[in-house]
């Protein structure tokens, strides 16, 4: 017989998505499975109430992890995603794992760390995990509502697009919109982003894959109309024609924690499937 020692110094804050239906024996299961092995904890409900613990237990789908992926990211909090939600292509556990999942953080765990996106945009910076949109706006009495923009890379011109707009994806958002806009699906450990045109209204706009040391310069000059800004989902704000926006790497990478027998192929088809089926199961 051995016994199991644990890193009982360790602390972990448990972040908390309430809007999952099963939220509550999975929060109620994991906070049994800490105590039971000597782990202080703390529960946040809210982004502005997360301390500084050593990791960060997400309970919910990809939405919640996004929500805590950046200020995690910036502060150097190992995050560890337990699916709560629906899909979750970025939790590492489902919500019947628990035991599994505390074991491993109170060992000797790896980490993955994922590339985050910088937007600069009229003096205003904004951080995406997954991806960063630039769409057209529904204006009401608009003649057009197609938008066209340009993409620079490294001060060379790429193309110019016509259409809904493009999506600047990183490997961990290639399964995100990316994916269904029709981009390639990267491994995590790729050093690269996507440049994903939306409905383009030319059959030469292709995505592209380009070097995440790249910057790249998003000109709207030639758009009629402002385009909407969206990181990761969230709506950050419309820029025009006079306002200069980049994309590039931030110098800071969320850090997820990884089991040893992580399959990144085996999840993603694992994951597909399910996507699939509750697309058919819907419709």
């Amino acid at each position: 017989m051995y016994k199991i020692v644990y890193n009982v110094s360790m602390k972990v804050g448990v972040f908390c998505n309430k809007q999952t239906k099963k939220f509550i024996p999975i929060r109620d299961g994991l906070v049994k499975a800490l105590t039971s092995r000597g782990i202080s904890y703390e529960t946040y409900y809210a982004i502005e109430e997360i301390g500084q613990p050593d990791v960060l237990i997400v309970l919910g789908g990809d939405g919640t992890i996004l929500k805590a992926a950046i200020d995690a990211g910036r502060r150097g909090i190992d995050l560890m995603g337990v699916n709560s939600g629906n899909l979750g292509f970025l939790t590492e556990f489902e919500g019947e794992q628990l035991e599994k999942a505390v074991d491993l953080i109170c060992g000797n765990y790896d980490v993955e760390e994922r590339s985050v996106l910088e937007v600069r945009a009229a003096g205003k910076v904004f951080y995406a995990l997954n991806e960063a949109v630039f769409q057209r706006r529904y204006e009401e009495g608009a003649d057009d509502n197609v938008i066209e923009i340009s993409a620079y890379i490294d001060g060379k011109k790429v193309d110019g697009f016509v259409g809904d707009g493009i999506i600047v994806s990183t490997p961990t958002g290639s399964t995100a919109y990316s994916l269904s806009a029709g981009g390639p699906i990267l491994t995590p450990e790729i050093r690269a982003f996507i440049l994903t045109p939306i409905c383009a209204h030319s059959l030469h706009n292709r995505p592209i894959v380009y070097s995440n040391e790249s910057e790249m310069r998003v000109d709207l000059s030639e758009a009629e109309n402002k385009a909407s800004l969206f990181c990761d989902g969230k709506f950050c704000g419309a820029f025009g024609r006079n306002d200069e926006i980049f994309v590039r790497r931030a110098d800071f990478a969320v850090r997820f924690v990884k089991s040893k027998d992580n399959n990144f192929f085996d999840k993603l088809l694992f994951k597909l499937n399910k996507w699939s089926g509750q697309r058919r199961e819907r419709s």
